[in-house]
């Protein structure tokens, strides 16, 4: 079987005056596809860092991280970028909609980027997370739950391999950020996809099949 993700010895360094920070520090693990993974540590334990590098966003000091059984740090910027598009969907605390397009248009995006038939698939993923009376509304005329729940349909529409998620709750009261969780798990579920996911939330992270947690850049529970 071919994981998802497998790290190995993974390591991100930073030098500045007071000499090297070790962000993360031989971090190795693996993700089965279709599970869910909760990354928890205080703010500074390299969560963040961990979910960019996972993604191919940023490059390691050393390691390796397999994506779909393609070494991610082999591959040049523009061929992460493609594997990406191809079978990865994200889902931000700041939600990161375009502005400038209604919410059927942001859910569109990827999948006119990526040359499939957009509009239908657009406006059956926004009316799957309760925003069928939304479509032709721009993010500053939605509320924060309504934003996510685009940000959500955008990155499910693809029908993605994996999704990661970063705080998806942190900028939600706690009545939308519920829905957005159950609406998150639900099609995770309906869609095999493999979910991971930064939080600082234990009770968000108790939701998920697995715990990774760190700690000064190392993981403590696996």
């Amino acid at each position: 079987m071919i994981h998802s993700i497998e790290v190995k010895q993974l390591c991100q360094r930073v030098v500045d005056s007071s000499g090297v920070l070790d962000i993360l520090d031989n971090v190795s693990f693996t993700v089965d596809p279709g599970e869910a993974l909760a990354i928890t540590g205080s703010s500074g334990s390299g969560k963040s860092t961990l979910l960019g590098l996972l993604a191919g966003l940023d490059v390691p000091s050393s390691g390796q991280v397999l994506l779909l059984g393609n070494d991610l740090f082999a591959l040049d910027e523009e061929a992460r970028a493609a594997l990406r598009a191809a079978h990865v969907g994200f889902v931000f605390q700041s939600f990161q909609l375009l502005p400038n397009l209604t919410a059927l248009e942001n859910v569109m995006l990827p999948l006119e980027l990526a040359g499939k038939p957009a509009r239908d698939a657009a406006q059956g993923m926004l009316e799957r997370v309760g925003l069928k009376d939304r479509l032709h509304h721009y993010p500053k005329t939605l509320s924060g739950g309504e934003q996510q729940r685009v940000s959500l349909a955008r990155a499910f529409v693809v029908q993605p391999k994996l999704l990661f998620a970063d705080e998806p709750t942190g900028s939600l009261d706690t009545r939308n950020g519920a829905r957005v969780i159950e609406l998150m798990f639900e099609l995770h579920r309906e869609l095999d996809t493999t979910l991971i996911m930064v939080t600082h939330d234990q009770q968000l992270a108790a939701l998920c099949q697995r715990e990774l947690h760190l700690s000064g850049g190392r993981v403590q529970a696996a």
